[in-house]
């Protein structure tokens, strides 16, 4: 079986931690932060883990090395 190539924008978004769980970037931190109330700039900040029903699709289709 063919090696299978990693989607780059996937390993733009994702990384995995040591015990193979998807950690991802918060949405909702770009632009427009003005409007936002502090308390939700607070939560964004830094990563968080994806849901595990997630976390299998981003591995299995997105990052198949991961």
């Amino acid at each position: 079986m063919p090696k299978l190539k990693t989607k780059s924008a996937a390993k733009k978004r994702f990384r995995t931690t040591g015990t193979g769980k998807v950690r991802a970037n918060v949405a909702y931190k770009r632009h427009m932060l003005r409007n936002k109330p502090q308390q939700m700039k607070r939560q964004a900040r830094g990563t968080f883990i994806l849901c595990k029903s997630d976390a299998e699709i981003v591995k299995k289709f997105f990052l198949p090395y991961a």
